[in-house]
This record gives C-alpha cells, structure tokens and sequence, in this order.
C-alpha cells in the first residue's frame, strides 16, 4: 500500500511515519488492487488527532480519531479503518455469492426432498421439447450422447421419453391415455 504521513503542527517523526506504514500493511489482505493511504498526524493543544483516507479498489474509506497519546490515536483509527474494511469485503462477498445462486436459480435449480437430505440431491433441468418422430428422437438422442430425451411424438402429440437401458437398448416411455 502507497502511505504519504503528513503532519500539522508536530515535529515530522520517522519513527510515527514507520509505525503508521507497518500498520497499515496488513490492511493488503482487505483490498484485491493497489491502494493509497492519505495519513494526516496533528496536535492541537493537549488532542492528538490522527485522519486516515484510503482510496482505491473501487472505495474510498476515511476514519478520524483523538486521543491524548498520538499513538493511541493512530491505533483506534486503524481498527476503525479495518472495521470498515471487513465490512465492505463481506458486502462484495454477499452480492457475488447472491449472483451466483441467481444464475443458479435461472438454469438449474437444486432441491433436497425431505427424506433424502442426507443422501442424494435432485437437480431440476428445464428443457425445451419440440415435436419429432421416434426415429428423428433416437438420431438426436446419438448426436448428444445423452442417456435419456424428451421429446413430443409428432404423431402423438404427447410428451415421450426415450432411454437408453443397461442392456444397451433404447426404451421408450409414453403416457398411457
């Protein structure tokens, strides 16, 4: 992380800049790209004030604290900053698991029946069926090397569906009227 320590009304410090620097280090885990930290060290009277605005990474995160010790300051706004920090990762956590399980909802759709919860999942597919012949369905059936087709008997009019048995046979399954 870039850091740029600025100080008002205060000696410059090396030692104040080092500490700040190691510290805001470990906020590197929080942000996936670079990012700047803006620190503003002041003294006015007996108040320590200690200002830290981070930019970058799509977000800009500002925290302020005075004490009576600079170094106190500076690590009360640092668990400030930090706090916001988790705050606004756990946020873009939520909304790509919330994009996830929409894209899971539009295509496919998992359901636990309620005496299989430990077992097995049931996982419902949406197909598209269009009217054919039996003949056309088991041609289809090859080309997509598929264990089972639905499709609509064109002479039927009725939904069927064509397996592919463990004998290596084809089976089909129509509705009785």
């Amino acid at each position: 992380m870039q850091t740029s320590v600025t100080f008002k009304n205060i000696d410059p410090s090396d030692s104040l800049s080092e500490y700040v620097s190691h510290k805001l280090d470990r906020f590197d885990k929080f942000l996936d790209n670079p990012a700047e930290a803006n620190v503003v060290l002041s003294v006015e009277k007996f108040r320590h004030i200690a200002e830290i605005n981070i930019t970058g990474d799509r977000l800009n995160i500002y925290g302020k604290e005075e004490t009576a010790d600079m170094y106190s300051a500076i690590d009360m706004v640092l668990d400030k900053i930090e706090k916001q920090l988790k705050k606004n990762k756990d946020k873009i956590k939520e909304k790509r698991s919330g994009a996830k399980s929409k894209m899971k909802a539009s295509g496919q759709e998992a359901v636990m029946p309620a005496e299989a919860e430990d077992r097995s999942q049931v996982v419902l597919e949406h197909i598209d069926y269009k009217p054919m012949d039996v003949e056309e369905a088991i041609l289809q059936m090859d080309l997509l090397e598929n264990q089972f087709f639905v499709f609509t008997n064109a002479r039927t009019e009725r939904v069927n569906v064509l397996y592919r048995r463990k004998d290596g046979n084809l089976g089909l399954i129509q509705p009785s009227n």
